[in-house]
């Protein structure tokens, strides 16, 4: 099971990342490009998700495509969330009770590929 200490242990790795306390909970940038986020229950979040939220703990990620965010769903709907708002798309939340350290540490960097500049991108490559 992941915590937030571990998202944080990841991005604190990250050339650029810095984390910010937002309305909704902690939240990660780079270069001002969010990245990561605690999910917060809005009330524009669909009802069923809403539930999941203010339950437990959830994150939301940016990713690549539209496409990667819906595969994800399809091969781990229970981990996965099948949307929460329709802003900052594309992204997937996903429940950290059911992460894994890897899978944690995976999304969050491609999360953070997605945002950052080539130069950031370069220099993590190269450490």
């Amino acid at each position: 099971m992941a915590t937030l200490d571990d998202l944080r242990r990841i991005a604190v790795d990250l050339p650029g990342s810095e984390e910010r306390a937002m309305t909704g909970g902690a939240a990660w940038f780079v270069r001002r490009k969010l990245f990561a986020w605690e999910c917060h229950p809005w009330p524009s979040v669909p009802e069923d998700i809403r539930e999941i939220i203010a339950a437990e703990l959830v994150v939301g990620v940016k990713v690549g495509d539209r496409m990667d965010a819906l595969a994800l769903v399809e091969m781990e709907p229970d981990t996965f969330l099948r949307t929460t708002t329709p802003w900052n798309e594309p992204k997937i939340a996903f429940r950290m009770a059911r992460i894994d350290l890897d899978h944690l540490g995976e999304l969050v960097t491609e999360a953070w590929r997605t945002q950052a500049p080539n130069y950031l991108r370069r220099e993590f490559d190269g450490a």
